[in-house]
């Protein structure tokens, strides 16, 4: 490899991992935010967060890196016209054609990695994931409660404690359930108890053979003390949205052959980023083009926004394909195509010299005709 081509390639990747980075770290603190929400309000057990940090992450993959590789590019591009290095370049003959070499040598790879992940990897995380949270929520030990401890319950509704458990979470001993609303508590006790998960996904703490205390939380004397034989208590409701037929989970093979209208949106969904990625970078060299003094965070803004309308208008065609508004034949290429084109023609003919006018002629007295 010649020395300018490997100087582009570590200048281009540099930027672009940087870029990478800081879009990874803004990114992990909107995954923990989603995480822990769901933690709390109950549909997500505690002992989970870390596995489905990792799996959101590389489901979020195909979004990040073509805004990393974009930003990286403009970066790097732009720094070599910051410091004159691109006239000196372009002075010796080297055009966006012969650029062409380095910057795919980056590109390529990366374009691999974003089709890997979202037509195989992604899928796959989300389909591990829900099929975690599902197990997940019909056992006591993944969901959080640990004998001899106190557990509060997710969103702040009360604590349960059990003094025993099976192996499997699924059965349990001296249960003590305190749960409290805006102006009522509820006090449930029982020796002994299971674990049942109904069609909807709901969790019930069935209870044999205890007592039910309720009253008023700010004082009084309107309480009731019941004994029952058999109760059953409603635990916060859990993610039941795992549906192994879902499109968003199924393997890329299965879609091809899947006729449902969601299908096809989301099969179209995973074509699109890699081709899109491939038209953001080729995007990014005409766009970084700048003058020594000129500042270049315009331009990176400027392509920051090309990139939002891109994954903006796939993000809506794909709803627009799974709600039939438009044809599943046109599917999302008719913004793919579209971007590829621009982004071909914007890429060889940067740097073009316009031609010039032929200077206007004098009349017979000076004046101009």
């Amino acid at each position: 490899m010649p020395k300018l081509d490997r100087y582009l390639l570590s200048e281009f990747t540099q930027s672009t991992f940087a870029a990478l980075v800081i879009l990874l770290i803004v990114s992990v603190g909107g995954v923990i935010t989603d995480v822990l929400k769901d933690i709390a309000s109950g549909r997500l057990p505690a002992g989970l967060m870390l596995a489905q940090l990792g799996l959101v992450l590389l489901n979020w993959l195909p979004l990040i890196l073509p805004l990393a590789l974009m930003l990286g590019l403009m970066l790097g591009v732009g720094r070599l016209y910051r410091d004159s290095e691109m006239p000196v370049i372009a002075s010796i003959g080297v055009g966006p054609r012969r650029l062409l070499k380095p910057v795919l040598l980056l590109v390529v790879p990366v374009v691999l990695v974003v089709g890997l992940c979202s037509l195989w990897l992604g899928p796959m995380a989300e389909r591990i994931s829900r099929q975690m949270i599902h197990e997940a929520n019909r056992n006591l030990v993944v969901s959080g409660l640990e004998p001899g401890s106190f557990t509060e319950i997710p969103g702040g509704g009360g604590v349960v404690y059990v003094g025993a458990m099976s192996t499997d979470g699924s059965q349990f001993r001296r249960i003590f359930i305190y749960r409290q609303s805006e102006d009522r508590l509820d006090v449930t006790t029982s020796n002994t108890g299971s674990l049942a998960v109904d069609d909807s996904g709901e969790r019930y703490l069935t209870l044999d053979e205890g007592f039910q205390v309720e009253g008023p939380r700010d004082g009084g004397l309107d309480y009731r003390l019941m004994r029952y034989a058999s109760n059953e208590v409603r635990l916060p409701a859990g993610d039941s949205r795992y549906d192994p037929e879902d499109p968003e989970i199924l393997p890329t093979r299965q879609l091809l052959g899947d006729e449902r209208p969601a299908a096809h949106a989301q099969l179209h969904a995973r074509i699109a980023p890699p081709l899109l990625t491939l038209a953001f970078a080729l995007m990014a060299i005409p766009l970084a083009r700048s003058t020594p003094r000129q500042a270049r965070y315009g331009r990176v803004m400027m392509g920051f926004l090309a990139y939002l309308v891109g994954m903006d208008m796939m993000l809506m065609g794909t709803d627009w394909l799974e709600s039939g508004r438009i044809p599943v034949a046109l599917g999302l290429w008719w913004l793919v195509l579209p971007l590829l084109a621009l982004a071909l023609w914007l890429y060889f003919t940067d740097g073009r010299m316009r031609r010039s006018r032929p200077p206007r002629q004098a009349g017979p007295q000076g004046a101009t005709p």
